[in-house]
C-alpha cells in the first residue's frame, strides 16, 4: 500500500485514519514501516523482508551526498590557504560557501522536476558530471573570482543532485530498506563532515588546499562509473516546466541570500561607503530581503493558482500543507542555519586567531563532527522510547546549553576540556534533529511527492546554510568592530595620527602576524604594535564570545516551534487531541 491512504492494521489494533495523520507512523526508521507497508491481513507476506535489493545504489547516492558535503567542508577548512594565497579576506571564503549555496537553493525546485522530466539517472549523471567540471575550475583557479564562480557551478549542479537522490532511494528500495537507506542518507552529510575534516585537512595541510579539491575529482569519477549500476529511470516528457515559478523562486532565494551575505558590507539600514547604490540613503541589502519575501509570497499564489487550474505547480504545496510539516521546515531552517553558522565561525577563530593550520583545525573540530555522525545514526533507535517533539525539545535545549557553555568558557586555548564538552553537546543535540527532522519531513508524503519532498528539504537547507553563514560572519565582524571602536576611543597610546593611517572602517578578523605585518606599513612604534595586537586579542574574543551566546539564544526560541511535532510513537494509538496537534 502507497503512502497516503488509510492503514488498518489486525493484531495490533491501530487504526490511522487521514493522511496527515499516519504518515511519520507508516515510515519512520522501524519495523513498524515494513509492517504497515506489506501487512494486509494478519498472514499475509512480508516482500520487503523476503525480497532485499543490493545496497549498491545507495552506496552511489551516499557518495552523491558525500561529494557536496565534502566540498561545503573543505572551503572551511582550506580558509587559511586561501586567505595566503589569494590575499584576500576570510570572509571571501565565506561568500564562496554563499555562492555555492545560491546555486543550489535558486534552482534546486527546477532540478526536481527537470529530474522527473528526464529521468532520475540520466540526470543524476549529469549533474554529477556538471559538479565534476567545477571541481576542476576549483583545482586550476588563478584569482578568488574564478574560485567564487567554481563554486557557484557547483551549486547549480547541486540543486540538481539533491532532490534526485531522495528520488532515486524511492526508486530502488521499498519498506524497511527504503526507511533504513532514508536514515543513511540523512547521516551521510554528517559523516562526510568527520572525513572531511579529516582527509582534507590533512592534505590542506602537508600538499595544498588544490590537492584537496583534486581528491574531490577522483570521487567525482568515480560516482560516475558506479552510476550505470542504477536501476534505469522512466523519463517523463509530460512534466511541463513552470518557467515563471523558477524565475519567481530563484529570484526570491538569490535576493534573500545576497541581501542577508551583504547586510555588513552595505550596511544593516544606513547605507555604507561600500555599497553599490542606496535609496534615500538607505542601504540596498535590507531592500534585497524586502523584495525577496515579497517575490517568495508571489511564488506561493502563483503556485496556489495553477494547482487550482489544474496545471503542473513547480512545486507541490501539499508537502507543507500541515502545520506539523511547516513547523519541521522551519526548524529544519534554524538547525541547518546554526550548524553553517558554527563551521564557519569556529574555524575563523582557530586558524585566524589563532594562527593554527587546517589539519591542527580538522583535529580541534572531530569532537564536534563526531559528536554529529554518530548520534545521527543512532538517533533512531529512541524513536520507539520518545516522541518527535520531546526528542526536538531536548536536542535543542542540548544545542542551548553547549552553545552557552561555550560562550562562558571559550578561550584562546582552544584544546581545553570544557570547550570540548561544549563542543560535543553542541553537536549531539544538532545530530538528533538532523536526522529526526529529515525522517519526518520524507515521511510525511507519498513517494510520487518525493522530488518535491527533496527540493524542500535541499532549499531549506542550503538558504539556511547562506543564511547562517552571512549572518554569523556579519555579527562576528560587527562585534569585532565595536569592540576595537570602543577600545581605540579613549586609548592614549593609540594616536590619533596612527588611527589615520589604519582604515578603521574595513575591520576584519586579522591573524596577529597580518596584523603586525599592516601596522609596519605605518608609523606605529613597538609599543603602539604591541596594544594594537593586545586590543585585536581582546575582541576577537569577545566576538566569537557573543556569537556562541546568539546561537544559544536562537535554540531556545526553536523549542516553540517543536512542540508542533507529533506527540506519540510508532505504535501507539494517539488520541484525538494528539492528532489535532500533530
Amino acid at each position: 500500500m502507497a503512502p497516503g491512504h488509510g492503514v488498518v492494521e489486525a493484531g495490533k489494533g491501530r487504526i490511522w485514519k487521514t493522511r496527515k495523520q499516519e504518515k511519520y507512523l507508516q515510515n519512520t526508521v522501524n519495523s513498524d514501516l515494513e509492517n504497515s507497508n506489506s501487512m494486509s491481513t494478519t498472514t499475509s507476506p512480508k516482500p520487503e523482508t523476503e525480497a532485499q535489493d543490493p545496497w549498491l545504489p545507495m552506496i552511489v547516492i551516499g557518495m552523491g551526498q558525500a561529494l557536496m558535503s565534502f566540498n561545503v567542508a573543505a572551503l572551511p577548512i582550506s580558509m587559511g590557504g586561501m586567505v595566503s594565497e589569494f590575499k584576500v579576506p576570510p570572509t571571501t571564503v565565506g561568500t564562496a560557501i554563499v555562492m555555492y549555496s545560491l546555486g543550489v537553493s535558486g534552482f534546486i525546485m527546477l532540478g526536481a522536476k527537470l529530474g522527473q522530466r528526464f529521468g532520475s539517472k540520466i540526470f543524476f549523471q549529469a549533474a554529477v558530471s556538471l559538479f565534476l567540471v567545477a571541481l576542476i575550475l576549483m583545482v586550476i583557479s588563478p584569482t578568488a573570482s574564478v574560485m567564487l564562480g567554481a563554486q557557484a557551478l557547483a551549486g547549480l549542479a547541486g540543486a540538481a543532485l539533491v532532490p534526485t537522490l531522495v528520488v532515486l532511494i524511492a526508486n530502488h528500495f521499498r519498506g524497511g530498506q527504503q526507511a533504513k537507506a532514508l536514515g543513511w542518507l540523512g547521516s551521510a552529510r554528517a559523516m562526510a563532515g568527520v572525513l572531511a575534516f579529516l582527509i582534507i585537512g590533512t592534505l590542506e595541510r602537508f600538499v595544498s588546499w588544490r590537492a584537496a579539491f583534486g581528491l574531490l575529482i577522483v570521487h567525482a569519477l568515480a560516482i560516475l562509473i558506479l552510476s550505470f549500476k542504477l536501476k534505469p529511470s522512466t523519463a517523463r516528457p509530460e512534466v511541463k516546466i513552470d518557467l515563471f515559478g523558477v524565475l519567481l523562486v530563484s529570484s526570491a532565494v538569490i535576493l534573500l541570500s545576497f541581501g542577508f551575505n551583504n547586510l555588513r558590507t552595505f550596511g544593516l539600514f544606513l547605507a555604507r561607503p561600500a555599497a553599490p547604490f542606496d535609496i534615500l540613503g538607505i542601504s540596498p541589502a535590507p531592500m534585497m530581503i524586502v523584495v525577496g519575501l515579497m517575490l517568495a509570497s508571489a511564488f506561493l499564489v502563483w503556485t496556489r493558482k495553477r494547482e487550482a487550474d489544474q496545471k503542473m505547480p513547480l512545486f507541490a504545496l501539499e508537502v507543507v500543507d500541515s502545520a506539523k510539516e511547516r513547523a519541521t521546515v522551519l526548524m529544519m531552517f534554524l538547525i541547518v542555519g546554526m550548524e553553517a553558522a558554527t563551521n564557519f565561525s569556529v574555524p575563523l577563530y582557530i586558524q585566524i586567531v589563532q594562527g593554527r593550520d587546517a589539519f591542527q583545525t580538522a583535529i580541534a573540530m572531530m569532537p564536534f563532527n563526531l559528536s554529529v555522525f554518530f548520534t545521527a545514526i543512532l538517533i533512531v533507535k529512541l524513536y520507539k522510547r520518545f516522541t518527535p517533539r520531546q526528542i526536538a525539545s531536548y536536542s535543542f535545549t542540548l544545542v542551548a546549553a553547549g552553545a552557552f557553555w561555550l560562550a562562558f568558557v571559550v578561550s584562546n586555548n582552544w584544546s581545553t576540556l570544557p570547550v570540548l564538552l561544549g563542543l560535543v553537546a553542541f553537536g549531539i543535540g544538532q545530530g538528533a534533529l538532523v536526522t529526526l527532522l529529515f525522517n519526518v519531513l520524507v515521511t510525511s508524503s507519498p513517494k510520487e511527492l518525493s522530488a518535491d519532498v527533496g527540493a524542500l528539504r535541499g532549499t531549506a537547507g542550503n538558504l539556511a546554510a547562506s543564511v547562517g553563514t552571512a549572518l554569523m560572519g556579519a555579527l562576528v565582524v560587527g562585534v569585532l568592530s565595536a569592540g576595537v571602536m570602543g577600545k581605540l576611543t579613549a586609548n592614549p597610546i593609540i594616536t590619533t595620527e596612527l588611527k589615520d593611517q589604519v582604515d578603521l572602517d574595513s575591520i576584519n578578523f586579522l591573524s596577529n602576524a597580518r596584523l603586525e605585518e599592516r601596522l609596519k606599513q605605518t608609523t606605529a612604534t613597538p609599543e603602539q604594535v604591541t596594544e594594537a595586537m593586545r586590543i585585536n586579542e581582546v575582541a576577537r574574543l569577545r566576538a566569537l564570545k557573543v556569537a556562541f551566546f546568539a546561537l544559544g539564544a536562537l535554540s531556545l526560541l526553536a523549542i516553540f516551534p517543536s512542540r508542533m511535532l507529533p506527540d506519540y510513537r510508532p505504535g501507539e494509538v494517539p488520541d484525538d487531541s494528539k492528532l489535532k496537534k500533530a
